[in-house]
């Protein structure tokens, strides 16, 4: 891998953003580029640094693909509409669905979300704009993870020999991939960008498809959608790297109102570490576990089970699919 790493104790969060302002505005000339805005902080921040560079020429996309937070979309129009950033909101729920349809192994989910992306989506997007850039906020972990066989990143494609202006007709540009998610952060909030996002857990580009194991249908992306909910409300006040919830792929046994039944497991994850390359699980109080196992079991249909995950990064990995 011949990217060089900025490493946090190296970084000066200014001087990286006149560097990649000019190299954004040098690349693209007098052209137009588009953006791809999750809400994340990686992506948020290179929606900044795209803005800051390029003003109007920049067209600023959300897809929603029917596989993020609840209320994600549109919240996130809304924020960075306060920030002088237009985003168009691009409804390809239908597209996502048909794409991850009967699939079960995660590489071939991920390739399926990075296909539909990149291809089905933003392909007809780019063209239909005129644009020959896109710009994306891939970081240093996405590619050194995807390189290495470790999980395949959705947004990871020039590092893995993919000519992007072949196969998809732009040019992909990564203002932060020198970055690891620390270093995104401290680069994001000294562009302005609130706490809500600069500090906000990391979440993957393909969103609740990496936490269900298993078919990714609506039902099971509203099941754990819910219970993703209820977990960042209650860990939201922890110091941890990142909290997630995981549903599993069968059903167990469980109880209710004195009846067998068979219900959904759902797995909760969080995480204390600083690059996303090694973590430790979050050791938390029990009385919050007994917590967020009573919410979950009664505040989303169908789950009967919960477990907390207690294996550290490596062997384990911070997202389960």
């Amino acid at each position: 891998m011949d990217i060089q790493e900025i490493a946090l104790t190296r970084l000066k969060p200014k001087a990286f953003i006149r560097e990649q302002v000019e190299s954004i505005r040098r690349t693209v000339g007098d052209g137009t580029a588009v953006v791809a805005l999750s809400g994340g902080v990686d992506s948020a921040a290179v929606t900044m640094l795209g803005h800051l560079a390029l003003g109007p020429r920049l067209t600023t996309y959300f897809v929603e693909n029917g596989i993020m937070r609840a209320g994600e979309p549109r919240a996130i129009v809304s924020l960075f509409k306060r920030l002088g950033v237009r985003v168009e909101l691009v409804d390809a729920k239908a597209q996502f669905f048909d794409a991850l349809a009967g699939l079960t192994d995660p590489e071939q989910k991920r390739e399926a979300v990075t296909q539909t992306f990149y291809k089905t989506v933003f392909g007809p997007l780019v063209r239909e704009s005129g644009a020959r850039f896109l710009l994306q906020g891939t970081n240093y972990t996405d590619v050194e993870e995807t390189v290495a066989g470790i999980k395949r990143q959705h947004n990871v494609l020039t590092q893995l020999g993919i000519d992007t202006e072949k196969v998809y007709g732009y040019q992909v540009l990564e203002p932060v991939i020198q970055l690891r998610k620390t270093g995104v952060r401290v680069v994001a909030r000294a562009l302005g960008l609130p706490r809500s996002i600069y500090a906000r857990p990391p979440f993957p580009g393909p969103a609740l498809a990496t936490r269900i194991i298993g078919e990714v249908t609506p039902e099971r992306v509203e099941i754990v959608r819910a219970a993703t909910k209820i977990v960042e409300s209650v860990l939201s006040k922890t110091r941890a790297f990142q909290y997630l919830a995981i549903l599993h792929g069968d059903r167990v046994t469980g109880i209710r109102k004195g009846k067998r039944e068979f219900g959904y497991q759902v797995e909760v994850r969080c995480w204390d570490s600083t690059d996303a390359v090694t973590g430790r699980p979050t050791r938390l109080a029990w009385s919050t576990l007994e917590t967020l196992a009573r919410r979950i079991t009664t505040g989303v249909p169908g789950v009967v089970s919960v477990t907390y995950n207690i294996a550290r990064k490596p062997p384990s990995t911070i997202e389960a699919v």
